[in-house]
């Protein structure tokens, strides 16, 4: 069932996501070389706690940290531990936070010192699929409008999606209706209405779109060893359009529009 949010759930579920967007920022200062995911790990614990709220991921399904790292063919899910960045690897920085049992959820992809423009570019591709999609999150537009514009822009681009995982609905638990992949045919599913909140997170490889799952039981990294990059953002459905709650504006997020970007995505 997809569960559709008062304005009073949204503005809860801002709070969460400024979080998340603020520790993002924060992070981004901070991946140079010479640093270990363990302690990106654990300032992101101590900086979402430090603004009065709670890790998101830290015990969900079992897992372990506060902070999901991904380095170079890592696609998702990558545990913190004593590895040392270097320069020219790219890193996916995926967290959540609770404000008063609301979430949000925010990812990006971030290069470590000098990149090959391979990386460069897969990191912009992905972006830009998010960005893409976040335009077909409009009132009347169907779920899988939302998912064709990833696919189809990556894919343009000579890229593949990631199929094992997907994006969801997000509220009152970290993941709700409904799923939102990142691939499938335009005009499909249900229909996007008012007061429903996504996280829309393109996962995008160089190569095979293929996964396998390291020994740690967490960890999914591209099945031919190719780099990957991850975005993601925390999306309410509004009148307007597309809410990008995931910024870092006080004002709330950007709007996205029918010419091009949302405002402040």
């Amino acid at each position: 069932m997809i569960i559709l949010k008062a304005s009073w759930e949204i503005d809860l579920i801002r709070k969460a996501s400024r979080i998340v967007a603020e520790a993002l920022a924060e992070l981004r200062k901070l991946v140079q070389p010479g640093i270990t995911t363990l302690e990106l790990d654990a300032f992101t614990e101590a900086y979402i706690l430090k603004r009065g709220a709670k890790p998101a991921f830290k015990g969900y399904r079992g897992y372990p940290y506060t902070l999901c790292v991904s380095v170079n063919e890592e696609i998702v899910h990558g545990l913190p531990g004593r590895r040392r960045l270097q320069e020219g690897d790219i890193i996916g920085l995926d967290l959540g936070a609770i404000v008063d049992g609301y979430y949000g959820d925010g990812a990006l992809t971030l290069p470590v010192g000098g990149i090959t423009e391979e990386a460069r570019r897969l990191m912009a591709v992905t972006e830009q699929c998010l960005k893409q999609a976040i335009l077909k999150a409009r009132v009347g537009n169907h779920l899988s409008d939302i998912s064709h514009a990833v696919q189809s822009h990556a894919e343009s681009q000579g890229y593949s999606v990631v199929r094992a995982f997907v994006g969801h609905g997000i509220g009152c638990s970290l993941h709700e209706e409904p799923q939102v992949p990142n691939f499938g045919p335009k005009g499909r599913g249900p229909i996007l209405k008012l007061g429903m909140v996504l996280a829309i997170e393109p996962m995008v490889n160089v190569g095979s779109p293929s996964v396998r799952i390291l020994d740690d039981g967490w960890t999914a990294v591209s099945a031919d060893g190719s780099l990957s990059a991850h975005f993601e953002h925390t999306v309410a459905i509004t009148e307007n359009g597309a809410e990008v709650l995931t910024v870092m504006d006080s004002n709330g997020g950007g709007v996205a529009d029918a010419e091009g970007e949302g405002s402040s995505s």
